[in-house]
């Protein structure tokens, strides 16, 4: 492994990677099914080396392409171990019309839609399976709403690596078909999310898999937080003042103050952006917690049409409370309606579509913007976090789809 340190973000402990595979070994001695995670671990890394790369023009490393680009703050031993499929340097899109629309001058989209497998998991997933193998692992589990199994099932296929996949058996079809067709075993378990997380840390232990669970594998937030560094990129080497995360178990918000949080420790941004974490009013546990100034409480009948941020217990929520607290974040629940009607919203505007959880950006981001939280002259980053292919079903209740007519230039007029 490369030279970095595993950091409890609880007991700020230190460890190096030989000593544990996932959780703080102190705090998790307590951990009890169905809750958040304690003991989350951070990765540390040597940042006066790689900032001595920045100077020598070798950070990010052109050499490669995608997430490998950033090797020197990954905890790899080789960039090459990251599988053929190229992830990351995804667009960041100016959507000129959604800015005049929602009167912000400086809105950009972070569209992940075009990942490999279509959604912002690709970003974990291709890490932890580039991990796995410089280990030596053959088997890599995780469980899913569906976009993390897609996005495991893929980079497995590519790198000739068997995965197994727990997933609620009401996943959208769409996820499922990915999964089934990249050859992985799946196992559709008559339970949602947060059943399939607990089920399928007992079969990792119990047959030996890698796991790769959110938030569980440390490398799951350092996947996502390259999203953070392109960010940082392509807005010319400078922070937003906002980034909006639709958000359900927490790592992608986790990963993202990570990333910036890598490149403050780096004096290459003054401040981490403040963070947008955007929930469905029918799953809410951080929101409540964080308005409430509470310890998070599970929710669990998670009941929302956005199903990959359908998770009542969310494994980093802890994390997620630190990071807003730390950046002067903001936490927004949005009704399902409104979910709804941001999808045709940026899908007419844009051009980009999104599934439900990820329009949930765009639907809390309109609603701070009326409640006067973001401001029409900040730079704000929304993040589209995956593309509505993967649930049609979901998107036609966004809209009413015409009937046919007659082949008849009459019957086009009358319509029209």
């Amino acid at each position: 492994m490369r030279s970095f340190l595993l950091e409890c973000i609880d007991c700020g402990a230190k460890s190096v990677p030989t000593e544990t595979d996932y959780l703080c070994p102190k705090c998790s001695s307590g951990r009890a099914p169905m809750r958040p995670l304690p003991g989350l671990l951070k990765c540390r890394y040597d940042y006066a080396a790689v900032s001595k790369m920045r100077a020598a023009g070798k950070f990010p490393d052109n050499r490669y392409a995608g997430l490998a680009r950033w090797w020197p703050l990954l905890p790899l031993r080789s960039a090459d171990s990251i599988p053929s499929l190229i992830v990351g340097t995804t667009p960041m899109r100016p959507a000129e019309r959604l800015r005049a629309e929602l009167g912000l001058g400086a809105l950009w989209l972070k569209d992940d839609t075009v990942q490999p497998t279509a959604s912002f998991k690709d970003r974990a997933s291709a890490l932890v399976v580039a991990v796995a193998r410089e280990l030596g692992k053959s088997v890599v589990a995780t469980a899913s709403t569906g976009n993390a199994a897609t996005a495991l099932a893929g980079f497995g296929a590519a790198s000739a690596m068997d995965t197994v996949i727990f997933v609620p058996a009401t996943a959208p079809r769409a996820k499922l078909a990915q999964i089934a067709v990249f050859g992985a075993k799946l196992i559709p378990v008559d339970a949602n999310y947060d059943a399939c997380f607990e089920l399928s840390v007992d079969a990792c232990e119990k047959f030996g898999w890698y796991n790769r669970n959110t938030a569980y594998n440390p490398y799951t937030v350092e996947g996502k937080k390259t999203a953070a560094l392109e960010i940082w990129e392509q807005l010319g080497c400078e922070a937003p003042d906002w980034v909006v995360v639709p958000t359900g178990d927490g790592v992608i918000a986790a990963g993202i103050e990570s990333g910036f949080s890598d490149l403050l420790e780096m004096k290459l941004i003054e401040r981490v952006p403040r963070l947008a974490v955007v929930q469905s009013s029918g799953c809410q546990p951080i929101v409540r917690a964080f308005e409430g100034r509470s310890e998070i409480v599970p929710e669990p009948r998670p009941d929302t049409i956005a199903d990959s941020i359908s998770v009542g217990v969310p494994r980093a929520g802890r994390w997620v409370i630190k990071a807003l607290e730390r950046t002067g974040g903001v936490a927004v629940a949005v009704e399902d309606d409104q979910i709804l009607e941001a999808m045709g919203f940026l899908g007419r505007t844009t051009g980009v579509f999104a599934e439900p959880a990820a329009a949930a950006s765009i639907a809390g981001l309109a609603k701070l913007v009326s409640m006067g939280t973001i401001k029409s002259d900040e730079t704000v980053v929304a993040l589209i976090t995956g593309s509505g292919l993967k649930d049609v079903p979901a998107a036609e209740r966004s809209f009413k789809m015409p009937g046919p007519v007659a082949p008849s230039v009459d019957e086009v007029a009358r319509l029209l």
